[in-house]
C-alpha cells in the first residue's frame, strides 16, 4: 500500500529511498550502483548491473545521502561518493530530458517556438509546455500551459532546450501526448527537483523551476 492508504497496481514498483526511509515509486527515484572501484554511480537507464541503491530525486534527500555514509551503510560495504556527485547527476538528467525531447522532436511529437507552440496548445494538442528556465517571464506568461498535473516544466535553460531542437536557443515547446512524452515528464521531474530555488529567494539552485 502506497502513502496515504492507495493499493498500488503491480505494474507501478516500488523501493524504499535510503535517505527518507519512505517507499514509493521508482519512476520518482534514482537508482545507484556502486562500481567495480568502489564508487557510487548514478543509473538513470536502470540498466547498469549489481543491487540497486534507491534514492529519491529529490536535491536535499541526495544530499543527506551523501554526506551522512547512506551509501555505505546501504551497500554494507565502505563506498567512495564522488565529491561533484550532485552537479553530475544534474548535467547527467538534463542531457537525457534534452535526448528525449530531441526523440520526440524527430517523432513529430514536439514543436518549438511561441506561435507554433501557441497554435498547438489553441487545438489542445499538446500535452506538456516547456519553457526556458531564463526566458522572459512577461513573454512565457502568453501561454497557458493544458489542465493537469505535470503539464508545465521550466528546467531546462533555452541553450538546453535549443538542443533538443536543433537550435541556438528555444523558450517555447510542447509535446504531443504519447509514450515519449511520458518519458520526458518522468525525467524533467526528476531534473526539476535537482535545480531548486530557495524559499527565501536565495539561489539554491537554477531559478525557475517550479512547476504550477
Amino acid at each position: 500500500m502506497t502513502r496515504g492508504g492507495q493499493n498500488k497496481r503491480p505494474e507501478e514498483p516500488e523501493r524504499r529511498c535510503i535517505a527518507t526511509g519512505e517507499t514509493q515509486l521508482k519512476a520518482g527515484m534514482i537508482r545507484f550502483v556502486v562500481g567495480p572501484d568502489g564508487s557510487i554511480v548514478p543509473d538513470l537507464l536502470g540498466k547498469l548491473p549489481g543491487r540497486g541503491i534507491w534514492v529519491s530525486a529529490d536535491r536535499a534527500a541526495l544530499e543527506k545521502a551523501a554526506k551522512k555514509g547512506l551509501f555505505s551503510r546501504a551497500a554494507k560495504q565502505q563506498v567512495t561518493v564522488p565529491g561533484d556527485l550532485l552537479p553530475m547527476l544534474e548535467t547527467a538528467l538534463a542531457d537525457r530530458v534534452v535526448h528525449l525531447i530531441s526523440l520526440a522532436r524527430k517523432a513529430g511529437g514536439a514543436v518549438a517556438g511561441f506561435e507554433k507552440v501557441k497554435d498547438w496548445l489553441v487545438k489542445e494538442q499538446a500535452a506538456v509546455l516547456i519553457q526556458a528556465s531564463d526566458g522572459s517571464e512577461r513573454g512565457k506568461s502568453k501561454l497557458r500551459p493544458p489542465p493537469g498535473r505535470d503539464r508545465f516544466f521550466t528546467c531546462l535553460t533555452a541553450d538546453e532546450l535549443g538542443m533538443a531542437f536543433g537550435r541556438e536557443n528555444v523558450i517555447h515547446g510542447a509535446l504531443a501526448s504519447g509514450g515519449l512524452a511520458s518519458r520526458v515528464v518522468e525525467e524533467a521531474k526528476k531534473l526539476q527537483a535537482m535545480r531548486v530555488q530557495d524559499s527565501d529567494g536565495g539561489n539554491g539552485h537554477r531559478k525557475g523551476t517550479k512547476t504550477r
